[in-house]
């Protein structure tokens, strides 16, 4: 419009349309073709001071719209272009051949583009989206929650909504979790990827601290748990932008529109537990999807099914299994520590680093990429998990000392052996620390007779002699030849001797 201002202004001043079109740098049939135009609505310079750009151009061109002017052939369906070009290898190019092989004398593949993307303009931002099928599927947790209550106590919890949306299609899927921790976060993966029936090429999650440790444009840091699940189902993570929404306005939208359908819908029920929760989400989940789309003329279900189902690659054979990754060093006692409870590795590998899997039933520890031992997971009683092949030989041993055992051992030398065993580990606090004494008198059992050993064994309950050293004496001055009455050197009356305390 600043050039059709200049352009009347040049013509009453009398300059001829040549000149005009070469001081603009416009064609003289065009300045012409302007020209009378403004002769036809009566315009002339100068201009109306309230004349404003639109209402010039309206005046100019108001016979050159869609209807009378520029659409004077047969247009294709745009909204059936829409959806075909989702399909891969599909461009405008093939779209615009395809269009003038049905119609010969239709518009050229300028005008043709130009057309498409006029409409393509009037669809929802989210639309205009460049998403080939089966190439992306969003994710992201509403911010709403969806509150159930506990049918004994009363007690309202709220639940998480998971919500997913594929690119190409719309094709959406949503659920409900307690939480957003990384156990939620890749279960809810792995129920969407079986709803979808196969695997898109990249999963765009929001930076949630459960999957994605380290935001960043470049060089994003993948929670090692998170990175797992995707090469079991090999497919790539691609993190949104931190505050970036453009970067997700797919799944944005998804949300606003699952939260209008489902949590708008829901709001008057009232559920007792999370699967009940999970089926009335279901049942939204399934309008959401036949729900027709105004602009396309198509359901989500439609596009799926027709575009973006038959590019998904293969599930695997089965699903993946949720399983906790983490880096731990080997300490001095050759035991690596996880929630609490310690698992034994090779004592070899003391002061190496080591990876943790933990799934809710074993642990599994692995040295570069090597299996190196595997623990039922504890979550109760005692808190050390130990391999006797992990054990260095002395410690192994010592790990085969039992109460049973020693009894044995002295009920092989004889009975008031193995009473003097079991009271001197009754007289522990804890029997294990009785466990050196034992060991040491059976050693020193085994220098003398086993007679002998039986009257030393008796001599030791009777004088309440019940330590390694305290019986090595007795082996070593001979008193167990001696009777109680033979350790009274004096006959006196003020001597009570030992009969007096029985």
């Amino acid at each position: 419009m600043r050039q059709i201002r200049q352009m009347l202004r040049l013509a009453r001043d009398g300059v001829s349309a040549r000149e005009i079109g070469r001081t603009l740098g416009v064609a003289r049939s065009t300045i012409q073709d302007n020209l009378k135009r403004a002769a036809t609505a009566g315009l002339a310079w100068p201009l109306a001071g309230d004349l404003t750009d639109a209402v010039l151009e309206q005046r100019l061109f108001a016979h050159a719209g869609v209807k009378s002017g520029f659409r004077r052939r047969v247009e294709p369906d745009w909204a059936c272009l829409v959806c075909e070009l989702k399909r891969p290898g599909v461009n405008l190019m093939v779209l615009w051949e395809e269009y003038r092989d049905a119609h010969p004398d239709g518009y050229g593949y300028s005008r043709f583009c130009d057309l498409y993307r006029e409409f393509e303009r009037r669809l929802s931002p989210t639309m205009r989206q460049d998403h080939p099928a089966g190439d992306k599927v969003f994710v992201d947790y509403s911010g709403k929650k969806l509150s159930i209550v506990d049918r004994t106590t009363g007690v309202v919890r709220e639940a998480e909504i998971f919500v997913a949306v594929l690119g190409a299609s719309n094709y959406t899927y949503a659920e409900a979790t307690w939480t957003q921790t990384l156990p939620d976060w890749i279960e809810a993966h792995v129920r969407m990827f079986r709803f979808l029936g196969g695997v898109p090429r990249l999963v765009v999650p929001d930076n949630l601290k459960s999957g994605v440790q380290r935001a960043s444009f470049y060089d994003p840091e993948i929670n090692r748990s998170y990175g797992m699940m995707a090469a079991h189902y090999g497919v790539g993570i691609l993190p949104a932008r931190p505050r970036k929404p453009r970067d997700k306005a797919k799944v944005e939208a998804g949300v606003r529109f699952a939260q209008s359908y489902i949590l708008g819908r829901l709001r008057r029920q009232t559920f007792f537990s999370l699967a009940e929760a999970n089926a009335a989400i279901a049942a939204m989940v399934e309008r959401i999807n036949a729900h027709v789309m105004r602009r396309l003329g198509v359901s989500r279900r439609h596009l799926f099914e027709t575009v973006e189902r038959p590019v998904l690659a293969l599930l695997p054979d089965a699903d993946y299994q949720f399983a906790e990754w983490r880096l731990a060093r080997v300490s001095l006692d050759y035991h690596v520590e996880f929630d609490g409870f310690f698992y034994s590795v090779p004592h070899g590998l003391i002061r190496e680093q080591v990876d943790i899997r933990a799934t809710t039933r074993t642990i599994e520890l692995f040295h570069r990429g090597q299996r190196i031992a595997a623990h039922q997971r504890r979550h109760g009683g005692r808190r050390h998990g130990t391999d006797p092949d992990h054990m260095p030989s002395a410690h192994r041993r010592y790990a085969e000392w039992t109460p049973e055992r020693f009894r044995r051992w002295g009920a092989s030398i004889g009975p008031n052996t193995e009473g003097l065993v079991i009271v001197i580990l009754a007289n522990r606090p804890h029997p294990e620390q009785g466990f050196r004494t034992c060991l040491g008198i059976l050693r020193l059992f085994k220098d003398i007779a086993p007679e002998r050993a039986e009257i030393v064994a008796a001599r030791a309950v009777a004088i309440g002699a019940l330590t390694y050293k305290s019986i090595s004496a007795i082996i070593a001055n001979r008193t167990d030849r001696k009777t109680p009455t033979d350790d009274v050197v004096i006959d006196h009356p003020n001597l009570r001797g030992p009969g007096y305390f029985h």
